[in-house]
């Protein structure tokens, strides 16, 4: 298999410019930011921002991954963790019981592909299995974000989506599962009318796809 070489334009971090520009926007939409520079500052403010006790879902992400969060959640015993009571259910005869445990989750943890500097939030997915959630079922939502995932435009955005993250995530699903991703399902989120229920923390450093 051909190893993907991704393009420059998309790995590079946001200058503080468009950080404050994305941030601007972002707020003015009724999304929450918190800006870290680490992604050890970010672990530690989802894991102190989750109440305890609370039902969480920390859908696929590579972001998780590489900071600790994703292990953080599935093995702590101060909540609950969603992805860890699916790993007990049957794909094949428990899928009504797998649906609602991703769709309405107390607190939603992950990532997406794409910000734009007009605040416009975007999320792929080839199942989307985490994207009923992030719209509405989800109580609260917390994305970790590296600021390398910061755009100008949605184009931009799509372009990120089709030539950086899939080719990526491909990758990755291919060599657990034997076969690549897709991009099916895309969600916009371009503002959030419950206040409080979206935060996004931005990294900067170059995390994720």
């Amino acid at each position: 298999m051909t190893t993907f070489v991704p393009d420059k334009e998309f790995t590079q971090l946001a200058s503080e410019e468009q950080i404050a520009r994305t941030v601007q926007a972002l707020e003015s939409h009724g999304i929450r930011i918190v800006v870290v520079q680490t992604g050890e500052e970010a672990r530690s403010y989802v894991l102190d921002f989750i109440p305890t006790e609370a039902e969480v879902y920390d859908s696929p992400s590579r972001t998780l991954e590489l900071i600790g969060l994703a292990e953080d959640i599935e093995h702590s015993t101060r909540f609950q963790s969603v992805r860890k009571r699916l790993r007990t259910l049957d794909r094949a005869t428990q899928q009504r019981e797998i649906r609602s445990l991703t769709a309405s989750p107390d607190l939603l943890v992950g990532s997406v592909h794409a910000i734009t500097e007009k605040g416009e939030v975007m999320l792929a997915s080839a199942t989307g299995s985490q994207l009923g959630s992030a719209a509405y079922g989800a109580g609260t939502v917390i994305w970790v974000v590296g600021t390398q995932k910061l755009v100008r435009t949605l184009e931009d955005g799509y372009r990120r989506i089709r030539e950086y993250s899939l080719p990526l995530e491909s990758e990755r699903t291919q060599r657990v599962y034997g076969q690549s991703s897709a991009i099916n399902k895309i969600l916009i989120i371009n503002g959030e009318a419950l206040s409080g229920r979206i935060t996004i923390v931005l990294i900067e450093q170059n995390l994720g796809f």
